[in-house]
């Protein structure tokens, strides 16, 4: 028997990554260089510093800016990304999301949030959902990112529930690993790319049945 579920944010419940691509781009721009979507599928999953580290290897530039330029960057990014976010609503949740989340409510399973968006309950609460969560995780938190176990292992502990009693959602293959290794029940988000290791893969919360994964 299952009793919770964890959740990661982008691809998942909403699809922010398109916002997070345009702030990236616009930042990578203005220092000379240049990525693309296929590029972006990198950034998937990893946090704001992780992924500037990981644009400025791609580009060359690692060793050409100071810790505190580097912070610099990221929260520039960062203040673009949630301008870009003003807009978001309700309609913004993915296929199956709401109606799945009510169920989950309607029988008492707790859900907790394991993502690397510091702007997490921001969204959550542009979304209308914030308060479908138990509990999110606090990235700053933590020592290591995703794949590492520890968000996922975390978010279970918030929702008293040991991690082999609850199953994680992610559309990310570090996402994944991180659910595995955490020895949660993994059910994999199919967006653009192939997801290995995982217990179940979607295309949508609309094939899923809450009492089902309960009882896995």
């Amino acid at each position: 028997m299952k009793k919770g579920f964890v959740f990661d944010l982008d691809g998942v419940i909403t699809d922010t990554a398109k916002f997070h691509y345009v702030a990236w781009k616009e930042l990578a721009d203005s220092i000379g260089i240049t990525i693309d979507l296929q590029f972006n599928e990198q950034l998937k999953g990893i946090s704001r510093m992780d992924s500037l580290e990981r644009i400025l290897a791609y580009g060359g530039k690692e060793n050409d800016y100071t810790a505190e330029q580097k912070e610099e960057m990221a929260a520039d990014k960062n203040a673009n990304y949630v301008k870009l976010l003003d807009d978001l609503s309700p309609a913004d949740l993915l296929p199956g999301v709401k109606a799945f989340l009510d169920a989950a409510k309607e029988m008492n399973v707790p859900c907790s949030l394991a993502s690397a968006s510091k702007n997490a309950p921001f969204i959550l609460k542009k979304l209308g959902v914030y308060d479908y969560f138990d509990a999110i995780v606090d990235p700053a938190t933590l020592k290591k990112g995703k794949p590492d176990p520890e968000i996922f292992v975390r978010a279970a502990e918030l929702i008293h529930s040991d991690p082999s009693e609850a199953v994680g959602f992610e559309d990310a293959q570090a996402g994944i690993e991180g659910i595995k290794g955490a020895g949660m029940y993994a059910v994999g988000v199919e967006g653009n790319e192939p997801l290995t290791e995982a217990d179940m893969t979607i295309k949508s919360f609309e094939e899923l049945n809450v009492s089902d994964l309960l009882n896995l």
